[in-house]
């Protein structure tokens, strides 16, 4: 064994001080009651959420592909492409609230009456709120306001999650206009982010990444995986993440990529995999990391080792023009050069190679076997080929990844090891 634990983590206190907290010198003899003393703190001081300047430009930007694409008016229901383009954060219920972007002109709010004041609080005063009481149609109200904007034939997109009931609703009250799909707008903006998005997406990631560092310290033997999940998701918390969530699988659990709900305790030799997010300003981080309470095996080793090399393998592919299949294909022939698979079979890889990110955990488009789209600068994934044995273990080594034109580069840097699991944040974006 390269180096201990305590080695590790005595090594790394100066690290984990600039994350925002102080490591405790051992897992296997300190007390989880000691937790609360170590010093978490909130770290998202220095990033600033979207200015509504921005969102003008994300308006403006999906205007421009609505011409491209010849979409008159584009329909948005609660959920992130709203608030993506105007800030309003609202849940979905019988009750219409729509934002409707026309091809040209100020977009607008469809929304009850009552919430009108509740409403105006969220959004930016050129979005026009339109208003429909109770016993008023909410599709005739939208129907009639694109008609007063010039809006009466023509296409009218709807974002890929509005539910049938509304698309319905609507579109029997425009019968002279053709429903088309909205995803070359939607996605045509969201898929390719800003530095301002990149810069809460590194802050969101250095959370999560604190957080582990956190937990890797706090581990004690008989933990179940609801004790280490309480404690990553605390720690999230205190270091400013919003939404936070975690799974944690120990021993043979861990060959089951989303888990189980058998009972877990943790004990000498066993293997952990974690899977654990938060936002920042809407923005997601998502890292998993796979580490032994005690003293790794050869045969945890190997496998952490190999699942390593195929993170390097999908940093070396993805490179802008490159078709996004070639990534997760290229990551597969190397597992099968190493005895798994083939293809999608366990042992092996038995999911997708890495999945797109940015105000949802998963977006549009996924490193997957058959997926041609090219991949270009803007565009954010998870890297993350793991192996699955099923009975014996699973590897899930996790950071996420942003292309630029020279491309791609880590929100945070890869575990060098097994004894040394947990990685570092990557370079400032600026």
């Amino acid at each position: 064994m390269q180096n201990t634990k305590r080695t590790f983590l005595k090594q790394s206190a100066v690290a984990f001080a600039s994350l925002g907290l102080v490591p405790i010198a051992s897992a296997s003899s300190t007390s989880t009651s000691n937790s609360s003393q170590n010093a978490l703190r909130d770290l998202t001081s220095s990033v600033k959420p979207i200015s509504s300047f921005e969102r003008l430009e994300r308006i403006k930007k999906a205007q421009k592909l609505m011409s491209i694409y010849d979409i008159n008016a584009l329909v948005l229901e609660p959920g992130a492409s709203m608030t993506y383009f105007s800030d309003l954060k609202w849940w979905r219920s019988e009750r219409l609230t729509s934002v409707v972007i026309p091809r040209e002109g100020n977009c607008f709010v469809v929304c009850p009456e009552f919430e009108v004041p509740t409403i105006q609080e969220s959004i930016n005063s050129d979005i026009a709120v339109v208003a429909w009481n109770e016993h008023q149609s909410p599709y005739k109200a939208l129907a009639q306001h694109l008609k007063s904007v010039g809006v009466v034939k023509g296409n009218i997109g709807f974002e890929e999650s509005v539910r049938y009931f509304v698309f319905e609703g609507i579109m029997n009250e425009l019968p002279s206009m053709n429903h088309v799909s909205a995803d070359p707008v939607t996605q045509g903006c969201r898929m390719f982010k800003s530095k301002n998005e990149l810069q809460l997406m590194r802050k969101a990631n250095e959370i999560t990444l604190a957080a582990y560092n956190y937990v890797y310290s706090n581990l004690e033997e008989g933990m179940t995986g609801k004790d280490i999940k309480s404690l990553m998701n605390s720690a999230q918390t205190q270091l400013g993440g919003d939404g936070v969530w975690s799974m944690a699988l120990s021993n043979e659990s861990s060959a089951l990529p989303h888990g189980t709900k058998k009972p877990q305790i943790l004990k000498k030799g066993s293997i952990i995999l974690m899977d654990s997010g938060c936002n920042v300003h809407e923005y997601r981080s998502d890292i998993s990391r796979t580490f032994v309470f005690g003293e790794p095996s050869n045969r945890h080793r190997k496998i952490w080792n190999t699942v390593r090399k195929g993170q390097d393998i999908v940093f070396k592919t993805a490179q802008i023009g490159v078709l996004a299949t070639n990534v997760d294909d290229a990551v597969r022939s190397f597992y099968e050069s190493e005895g798994f698979g083939p293809g999608y079979a366990t042992p092996g890889l038995s999911h997708r190679t890495g999945h797109g990110i940015g105000m949802e955990i998963h977006e549009e488009i996924n490193f997957v076997h058959g997926e041609k789209t090219k991949l270009k600068a803007g565009m954010c994934f998870s890297n993350e080929p793991g192996i699955y044995i099923p009975g014996e273990f699973g590897v899930r080594i996790e950071d996420c990844i942003y292309l630029t034109e020279g491309g791609p580069q880590y929100f945070t840097n890869p575990p060098k090891s097994i004894e040394e699991p947990l990685g570092t944040i990557g370079p400032e974006i600026i």
